[in-house]
């Protein structure tokens, strides 16, 4: 890493510079995050199933100058790159912000840091290309320069360390600025939600880096508690992943973070006692984020294999932990746990922050349940300093309350008595059905117990007739073995005789599948935006 920043530093890279990085998981990842960061430059992850101009819009928000990729990204007749579906970016980089590129592949550090078995039989398809960009230099060339970094002065509660994309709290695509401070900070709160420092522990490296889950739990966290990575450039097949972790030592248990699905393909994974008996108890620090946490997905996973899950909560605006449930005693379903070492939340009027907090869980707060319902705050040292060069956006999103700066993030939720929150949707996804509030998530998690479903997602339409604002249409994955012998009619009689009539979907529409992102999160206004009804009352 030293050598890396050195070498940063002598092709130009300044404090204050956004080096850009399109790479999947792998060893130079890591290496130019900590490079960049320790001469004062920002780093800035991309994901690199991004198409062209998602591509080309990141550099021009960040206004990167320079950018360190995989070599198959620059050739455009690379057959491996192609078949992978992975994007050419030469012709547009001329047209960014971009002044130097470093270029690397997935194998270049596999051989000689044992990290071939990590890469399993990836490493005969591993995309590549010829590099046609001039003063283009190569990462391994950068490797053999002499350690010299220059000392480099910041403030740490200012100075951004990284630029991480997000929808944000509006769901309008923006960088949220994280500082040394909100990095490290987010860092050690996560080292001490597991327990504090356990030098020598593994964590499971599934999730992309460039995502603040990944970019906090798995990279700095692991740093923060003294421990190892294994990487995967891409989630692996179970199968490979239990051969993986039979084979790894883990005396106090190993990390794994991900979104729901990635637990339930081990939760439905047959026989792992007997197939893989190495595995049973192994995984016992694992979160589920981006989503809820189902009881059935859970208890499952427990039984299966021998492991210990609970639910986390964050945002990319909180680097992004907020809370966690309890890894070393009773975690109850259906809640995100309690706020991290440092951390603050309280629930406040969806509509108006400035009438103040309906409930911060103090001692003499009265205004837990229900019926308290509105949106969830955090004031903490994670808390980003502003999303970039958005003004508005940023006063909108972070307020001052009693000499603190509280972030809103958007959701919407309770406090119980014990101090825990339960979420109930995202502001902006709530559906109006003749002024009543209907939560996709909670129709979600309804359909969800019905024996025949396997996913669910909710969203709002309008009201054909006019009469009542807005619909609620859900779309249903059945499991297989129900695949023609229920009809949408009788899972909407169902929800009927199990729901208040105004949360019950009035149309129902069965799917192959329901879309995700890269983490896992169900993907509802893909599927709202393309429906009939919605394209009638708002074009294509």
């Amino acid at each position: 890493m030293v050598r890396f920043a050195t070498a940063l530093h002598d092709l130009g890279v300044k404090k204050g510079d956004v080096v850009a990085m399109l790479m999947g998981n792998c060893i130079q990842y890591v290496i130019g995050y900590y490079a960049i960061t320790r001469i004062g430059a920002i780093a800035s992850g991309i994901n690199p199933t991004y198409k062209p101009l998602e591509f080309l819009h990141q550099l021009d928000v960040t206004q990167a100058k320079f950018l360190i990729a995989y070599d198959a990204f620059f050739d455009e007749k690379s057959k491996s790159r192609i078949k992978k579906n992975l994007p050419y970016i030469g012709e547009i980089l001329g047209r960014s912000t971009v002044e130097k590129v470093i270029y690397t592949n997935l194998a270049d550090l596999a051989h000689g840091l044992g990290f071939k078995r990590t890469l399993g039989k990836a490493l005969g398809i591993i995309p590549k290309g010829k590099v046609n960009v001039p003063g283009a230099v190569n990462f391994m060339d950068l490797l053999k320069t002499e350690p010299n970094v220059p000392k480099v002065e910041i403030d740490v509660k200012t100075h951004p360390a990284t630029y991480i994309m997000t929808g944000g709290t509006t769901g309008l695509p923006k960088a949220a600025v994280l500082s040394h401070f909100n990095v490290v900070s987010n860092a050690e709160q996560t080292k001490y939600w597991l327990g504090g420092e356990k030098p020598g522990i593994g964590n499971i490296g599934v999730l992309p880096f460039f995502h603040s889950f990944a970019h906090t739990i798995i990279m700095n966290a692991t740093i923060a508690f003294g421990g190892w990575i294994m990487m995967f450039p891409t989630p692996p097949p179970t199968e490979e992943l239990l051969e993986h972790i039979e084979e790894l030592p883990a005396p106090e248990g190993l990390v794994y973070a991900g979104a729901e699905i990635l637990f339930k393909r081990l939760a439905d994974f047959p026989n792992i006692k007997e197939k893989y008996p190495k595995v049973m108890g192994k995984l016992t620090l694992c979160a589920s984020g981006a989503g809820p946490l189902h009881g059935p997905v859970r208890d499952a996973f427990v039984e299966n294999t021998g492991g210990n899950i609970v639910e986390g909560y964050g945002l990319t605006e909180t680097t992004p932990l907020v809370s966690a449930g309890n890894l070393f005693g009773e975690s109850p379903i259906g809640v995100i746990g309690l706020p991290v070492p440092g951390t603050e939340w309280g629930i406040w009027p969806t509509e108006n922050f400035n009438e103040g907090a309906i409930c911060l869980g103090n001692p003499n707060d009265t205004n837990f349940g229900e019926e308290h319902t509105g949106e969830i705050c955090v004031h903490g040292p994670q808390v980003m300093y502003e999303y970039l060069n958005q003004t508005e956006e940023t006063n909108d999103t972070i307020k001052k309350y009693d000499s603190k700066l509280w972030l809103l993030t958007g959701d919407i939720g309770f406090m119980n008595e014990d101090g825990t929150i339960e979420i109930r949707d995202r502001k902006k996804q709530l559906i109006k059905v003749a002024g009543h509030s209907v939560f996709p998530k909670e129709v979600e998690s309804m359909l969800m117990k019905h024996e025949a479903v396997s996913e669910a997602a909710v969203s709002g339409l309008p009201d054909p007739a006019g009469k009542v604002g807005e619909i609620t249409k859900a779309w249903v994955e059945l499991k297989p073995e129900y695949v023609g012998k229920i009809t949408e009619e009788e899972l909407i009689a169902w929800t009927q005789e199990n729901m208040t009539k105004w949360k019950c979907p009035r149309m129902i529409e069965f799917i192959q599948e329901v879309p995700k992102n890269i983490l896992g999160k169900v993907q509802r206004r893909i599927l709202q935006i393309n429906d009939p009804i919605w394209k009638e009352k708002h074009g294509e």
